[in-house]
């Protein structure tokens, strides 16, 4: 079937766009790939490393998501219970909250997600486990959550907390300048006791090299189209 010029001409358009924007597509994906691996890399090492000191209140303003997630750390202080703030929460142990603490430190204030309480475990049932005194704390640093949850927004007002977000809870809590990140505590000696910490969900998923093949086909195969329409000797063999 012979083409008219103008479909000719389309075609010949949309295999270029098609070409250049699926080969675009695939090298964007085969950097993502190669940003995954050096997170996966860089995170592994991290949460394995011996634990740190927390960054200097001096550094806090200029430290970013990167220079932070997942750093080993540990610090001593004395966790203030009547600001505590419980934070929505879904974990392999079911539904809850998160039982975020305010731990003042030689060198700051730092929110500290102590673990998981089930439902029934919410006050005034009340929350086992609060340590009095000195304690010392080891976890990892996580950045800020800011806002809430897709379409659930934190509502401090109204007591309902659907994301970590430091800064929020700092100003509802009335507990003036803390740290950016907050520290997801390790699991203690006795992993029964609530709240439950250790929970950190340490999972990326890596499909990039399966979206770049895809990405490629579909630039191979438009190609293929854009060859076909130029030489029309070979589109009749």
């Amino acid at each position: 079937m012979k083409l008219g010029r103008g479909k000719h001409v389309l075609l010949l358009g949309l295999c270029i766009l098609g070409t250049l924007l699926f080969g675009g597509l695939g090298i964007w994906q085969i950097e993502r790939r190669e940003w995954k691996l050096d997170l996966i890399a860089r995170v592994e090492a991290r949460v394995h490393a011996r634990p740190a000191p927390l960054p200097p209140r001096s550094a806090w303003a200029g430290l970013e998501p990167r220079d932070i997630e997942y750093r080993r750390v540990r610090t001593t202080g004395r966790f203030d219970y009547e600001r505590e703030t419980l934070v929505d929460a879904l974990t392999e142990l079911g539904a809850g909250s998160w039982v975020i603490t305010p731990l003042s430190t030689a060198g700051g204030v730092v929110l500290v997600n102590r673990g998981f309480v089930p439902v029934e475990l919410k006050p005034p049932a009340g929350i086992a486990a609060q340590p009095t005194g000195q304690v010392t704390v080891t976890g990892l640093l996580r950045p800020s959550e800011p806002e809430g949850r897709f379409l659930r927004p934190n509502e401090p007002a109204a007591e309902r907390w659907f994301s970590r977000d430091v800064a929020a809870i700092a100003r509802a809590r009335g507990l003036g300048e803390v740290a950016p990140f907050f520290i997801d505590a390790e699991r203690g000696p006795d992993p029964a006791a609530y709240p439950v910490a250790g929970l950190t969900v340490i999972q990326f998923r890596n499909t990039h090299l399966v979206y770049a093949l895809t990405w490629f086909a579909l630039a191979g195969l438009s190609l293929a189209g854009l060859v076909l329409l130029l030489h029309p000797a070979q589109r009749r063999r």
